[in-house]
């Protein structure tokens, strides 16, 4: 059903649909016209044969004088001589005709004579008659056989079907050729639309008929993905020029907390005001870093290395980094697989991945909770799942999970360290890697965050 929802299937529906009836009605039309020019040329050869009969009939003579008889000349009867399809025949009625009826030799045997009130023109069976009363009593009828032109009339139609069936192929397949032409810059605007959905501003349509509508579109089209384009560098520029400027006042600030706390002549609550001005300090600090992370893989500025590594030795390395805070937390953390998983690309960078899953899991799990680490290779891609037994996500909350700064729980804001930037920051990690980002979740029942990567073969 799918098919013929695309403008595509509806336009050639169309088409086949206006084309069949063009057709049925052309070819109607010509059998019909053709019926009734044979019907009327079979009909003015039988009237123009009756005056023949009519002036056959003769008085007979004798006493009688309304005694008839009836008599052909030579050249009269050789018309009613051939036999077969095409071949003419009479039937004559004399009232006062010692023989009534006189019969042509191809003439069926079995007639009756018609009623004055029969129309003078008709068929019975294969044949077509004619017949006229020239006299109280007298009749005199002929016909022909329209057998023969009965199947010409049928082998017509079936050349008409032919022919239709012939020109509409050829009408679908002009059709279709003239549909996808048309279209196809649609097909274009959909690609460009989905690589640019996908992160790439840089695509644009390529508009090689710029007269035609869809041209016209493409090209407002292009003007507003240069426009878009233009908006999220100024934005990444900005970001990047912000954070930059940012951090010298920050790290000012952190180091002036920091000689504060070292002096000796604090009172308790100088240190505690000291503290405080170095933890927002350091928040911002990281939160500075991970802005400029953000800005420099949005503009692709970020060099990522691809060389051959191990996705299960990256997996244990990042367990052994966070499992004092697993401890500290109460959180166990199983390994199911240790068998070597080859993939290309960043050990550092996806490292930094793994870690903040881990930490995810960890610090939004349950009390005495467990994360579960799988490593493995499925359809031609190398995958680590990280997954644990915690309070999920809402379905409402589950579709923004990877924007930035948005927290599913806004208690927590501010509570964990966090800047709301670490998914966003691995998602575009392991998208620079040509891979992807998951995540599935039940309320109540935990969350699953899955890294799958081109797995590095042979």
């Amino acid at each position: 059903m799918k098919r013929f929802q695309s403008i595509r299937w509806r336009l050639q529906l169309w088409h086949g649909l206006l084309l069949v009836s063009i057709l049925i009605g052309f070819g109607v039309t010509a059998y019909q016209l053709e019926s009734g020019r044979l019907s009327r040329r079979i009909d003015e050869e039988l009237r123009q044969l009756l005056p023949v009969l009519v002036a056959s009939q003769r008085p007979a003579g004798g006493q009688d004088r309304l005694a008839r008889e009836f008599s052909l000349s030579p050249e009269d009867a050789a018309l009613f001589d051939r036999a077969g399809s095409g071949g003419f025949y009479y039937v004559v009625w004399l009232r006062h005709s010692e023989r009534p009826v006189t019969y042509s030799p191809t003439a069926p045997r079995d007639l009756q004579m018609p009623d004055l009130m029969d129309t003078p023109v008709r068929f019975r069976g294969d044949s077509r008659e004619a017949f006229s009363f020239p006299g109280p009593g007298d009749c005199v009828l002929v016909g022909r056989s329209v057998a023969a032109d009965r199947e010409g009339l049928h082998h017509l139609a079936w050349r008409l079907a032919g022919a239709g069936a012939g020109v509409l192929l050829f009408g679908l397949a002009g059709g279709a050729w003239l549909v996808t032409r048309a279209l196809r810059p649609i097909g274009e605007i959909s690609a460009t639309a989905g690589k640019i959905a996908t992160g790439d501003l840089t695509q644009r349509i390529s508009t090689t008929d710029t007269d035609s509508e869809l041209g016209q579109l493409a090209g407002v089209l292009n003007s507003t993905f240069a426009r878009l384009d233009a908006a999220f560098t100024q934005q990444a520029r900005f970001t990047a020029d912000a954070a930059h400027e940012l951090r010298t006042p920050v790290s000012v600030m952190l180091m002036h907390m920091e000689n504060g706390l070292a002096s000796g002549c604090l009172n308790e609550e100088h240190r505690e005001a000291f503290e405080a001005g170095q933890r927002a300090a350091q928040r911002m600090r990281r939160l500075i870093v991970s802005l400029l992370e953000l800005a420099r893989l949005d503009a692709g500025q970020e060099s990522l290395q691809h060389i051959p590594l191990d996705l299960t030795r990256l997996a244990e390395d990042g367990i052994d980094l966070v499992h004092p805070l697993a401890d500290e937390r109460g959180i166990t953390i199983h390994f199911e697989d240790s068998s070597p998983c080859e993939c290309g690309g960043d050990p550092d960078r996806l490292a930094q991945v793994i870690t903040n899953l881990l930490t995810n899991a960890i610090m939004h799990n349950r009390a005495g909770g467990a994360v579960r680490v799988r490593v493995g290779r499925e359809n031609g891609l190398a995958r680590l799942s990280v997954s644990d037994n915690g309070p999920g996500i809402s379905g409402e909350d589950l579709p923004r999970i990877f924007e930035r700064f948005y927290r599913a729980d806004e208690s927590r804001t501010g509570t964990t360290g966090g800047t709301g930037l670490g998914l966003a920051i691995s998602k575009s990690i392991v998208e620079a890697h040509g891979g992807s980002l998951d995540v599935s979740s039940e309320p109540g029942k935990g969350t699953c965050f899955t890294i799958s990567l081109p797995a590095r073969l042979g």
